[in-house]
């Protein structure tokens, strides 16, 4: 069961939004690791992210954390190097150019000390895309926690990640529903719980459910402090 909120542009009102992700060739490949280095040196930032932050929108994490480290793995088995790749933390890098830097410096310290392998087979070589991210309406929105809490239950993963995972991106560092929380309800416990969850941790319902266990926590001490 949904919400019900009157339509409106209420104050205070959170609106959750969901994401589509179009995807679009750039017309750069690598057929070796070598290449994949200096593409990914000279890839758009939009690229970078796709391939790293974004992969956690494809919500079936498995092994590895990244494109890169799973065509790496999968296409060259060179597990040392894709498990290196893998534990970069595509979150904790402030800008596109400083985690290109940390992929690039990873495979070339490889490099140095394995040798390169030879080129793929046609047809497995590593495509660089981009995306374009399409937002619209979710059909859920809160007023206060409860309804909050309501809508976090129900509404689509895609809304979880675009609000949880891209506003990290668009907020440096802070997610929607943390800066909502604080600032419009007034819950900087909360906020700060929420904002805490290493979204590199977790998949997308695994985000789910901490803001879920932790709005309940935060609905039940409003009740027991209410009956005093």
């Amino acid at each position: 069961m949904r919400p019900k909120v009157k339509p409106g542009k209420e104050s205070g009102l959170f609106e959750f939004r969901e994401c589509r992700k179009l995807l679009k060739a750039t017309g750069k490949k690598a057929r070796n690791l070598a290449e994949l280095m200096e593409l990914i040196r000279t890839a758009s930032d939009a690229s970078i992210y796709h391939h790293t932050q974004e992969y956690f929108f494809k919500g079936h994490i498995v092994e590895y954390t990244n494109d890169f480290a799973q065509w790496v793995a999968s296409v060259l088995e060179a597990r040392v190097l894709s498990e290196n790749l893998s534990s970069i933390d595509p979150f904790r890098q402030s800008s596109a150019e400083a985690l290109r830097s940390d992929f690039a410096n990873s495979i070339s310290a490889y490099l140095e000390k394995f040798g390169a392998p030879g080129n793929v087979l046609p047809g497995e070589e590593f495509y660089f895309q981009e995306s374009v991210t399409i937002v619209f309406p979710a059909g859920f929105r809160a007023l206060n926690l409860a309804e909050f809490l309501m809508a976090m239950r129900f509404v689509d993963s895609q809304s979880i990640y675009y609000h949880f995972y891209e506003g990290r991106r668009r907020l440096e560092g802070v997610d929607d529903f943390s800066k909502w929380v604080e600032a419009t309800l007034g819950h900087r416990d909360l906020a700060l719980r929420i904002r805490a969850i290493d979204p590199f941790m977790h998949s997308i319902e695994g985000v789910r459910e901490h803001i879920v266990s932790f709005v309940e926590d935060a609905l039940r001490e409003e009740i027991e402090v209410g009956g005093i």
